[in-house]
Formats: C-alpha cells, structure tokens, sequence
C-alpha cells in the first residue's frame, strides 16, 4: 500500500525515460498505457500539474467531518487531491470516492473560508486523474452520507447464531470487533 501511495507523489517524474523504470512498480497498465493516462492529465490540468505533482498531506477538520487529505494543491483556493487504489471506472470517479472528495472540499473550505468548488481523484497505478466539480447533486450525496452516520447509535450489534460462525472453531473466544459506518468514513 505504501508503495502505490508513494507512487501516487511521483508519477509525475516517470513520464520520461526508460520503461525499464516502469517495471518494478506496482502498475496496473503496461507503461505505454500508464504513460499516455499521465501526459493526457498533464496537458489536461497544464496549470494544476505542479500542484499535483507536490504533496502537502494534511490533517483537516471541518464543520462535519474531519481526516487527512492526502494532497491539498495550493492553487487559487485549496484544493483537495485524494488518492486511491484500485481500478478507475470509465468515465468519472466511484460514488464512495466522490463523497469522500467532497468531504475533503467541504473539510478545506470550512477551515480556509474560500468556496471549495473542485477536488482531484487520482489512480495512481493506473495514471489517472480526474476533476470532480462539487455541485448539487455530490453535495446532496456526502449530506445523505453526513445523515446516515448522524443517525447511527453506536457500532451495529453483534451477530449471533449466525451460519458463519457456527462452523467456525474460534466462535467462543473471537475477538474481531465490529466497525461502524462512522468509523470507516472517517468521521
């Protein structure tokens, strides 16, 4: 994980040189691919490019939320760059992500007092970045998100009796513990 991560801060340096640089990473795309994603976000965001490429982790915390953002781009206003594994969909950025994003938005522009109105999404291994522009219907989303957590009264019960762990040796003495929404989203 920490190498996919550490690769999300870099991948602006490997659009040139040898492929053989590209080998040892941990790409989800041939290096032609990845190479052709990155130099089409550079020359899509040509003016956030070296704002993307200079990490500024940090810890936020907003009106309704709080965590770490895992890029804030020093442009006109902050602007928040979240990064993720896995595989990009086709066009825009998964639903979880984009409330995420907008959290991180939401987080920066209550700490700063500037209107936040846009966030990066970044797939690293696959040298994607996208813009998402926080309008109504994401707002109502990370709102629906911020309500569903509110609503919660503590983690959910324990199962009991249930078919999984009836079969299971270590039912009496299981130590998992059950996470909540809330937990998980990082409020």
């Amino acid at each position: 994980m920490a190498e996919r991560r550490d690769l999300a801060f870099r991948y602006g340096d490997l659009l040139d040189g040898p492929d053989e640089r590209l080998a040892d990473l941990p790409l989800a795309v041939g290096p032609a691919e990845f190479r052709s994603n990155l130099d089409y976000a550079r020359r899509r965001f040509s003016e956030e490019w070296p704002a993307i490429r200079d990490p500024s982790e940090r810890s936020t915390e907003g009106k309704d939320c709080r965590g770490i953002v895992h890029k804030v781009l020093s442009l006109d206003v902050p602007t928040p760059a979240m990064v993720y594994t896995g595989d990009p969909p086709e066009q825009g950025v998964w639903e979880p992500q984009t409330v995420r994003a907008v959290a991180a938005a939401k987080a920066l522009s209550w700490e700063s007092g500037e209107s936040v109105e846009r966030a990066f999404v970044e797939y690293p291994a696959h040298g994607v970045v996208r813009e998402i522009h926080v309008g109504t219907r994401r707002k109502a989303a990370y709102r629906t998100a911020v309500g569903a957590v509110r609503s919660l009264d503590g983690p959910p019960p324990r199962l009991r009796s249930n078919a999984k762990c009836e079969a299971c040796e270590y039912r009496t003495e299981c130590g998992v513990k059950t996470r909540s929404l809330k937990s998980l989203l990082g409020f």
